[in-house]
């Protein structure tokens, strides 16, 4: 039984190193904020080329959380250096003063988004940028087309 289990936990750490080393995004995870209009990022690569990524937006007047599905493709000859694109879906809670961008007066909104943009690793540091357009379909609540999400991202990298 003792041999099995080595034989199960090397195999799971072989496959773990190689599938680091074969990360078309020289990383796996990272957390950090994006900036504009400010929120927490989290990005997860579930293959070489698909990442999932949370994002939490705080502000006095509303909170919102997106879920997004990124494919990422090489950009160029420079290493770590990728663009993207994908969609998901975003939920949230205002107050009367974000009423103007699709929140209605009792506080909830909910739609789809999508999103565009570039993801650079910077080799030999533990720090990835990216910067993306996120537009976003307001459906529940005042439907409407958002156009300003989306930013300059700054995440750790592990």
């Amino acid at each position: 039984m003792k041999k099995q289990i080595l034989l199960v936990c090397f195999v799971l750490g072989m496959l773990s190193i190689h599938a680091q080393q074969n990360n078309g995004s020289n990383y796996t995870t990272a957390l950090g904020v994006k900036i504009y209009p400010g929120a927490v990022s989290v990005k997860h690569f579930l293959k070489s080329n698909q990442a999932i990524e949370g994002l939490g937006f705080f502000t006095k007047d509303m909170v919102r959380f997106t879920g997004l599905y990124e494919i990422h493709n090489s950009l160029g000859s420079v290493e770590g250096l990728q663009w993207y694109i994908g969609g998901g879906g975003h939920f949230g809670f205002g107050n009367d003063h974000w009423q103007d961008i699709g929140v209605r007066p009792e506080g909830f909104s909910m739609g789809i988004d999508g999103v565009l943009g570039i993801d650079y690793k910077v080799k030999g540091a533990p720090l990835n940028l990216s910067f993306d357009w996120q537009p976003s379909f307001v459906l529940i609540s005042q439907p409407n087309f958002q156009g300003g999400w989306g930013g300059l991202g700054i995440r750790y990298t592990f």
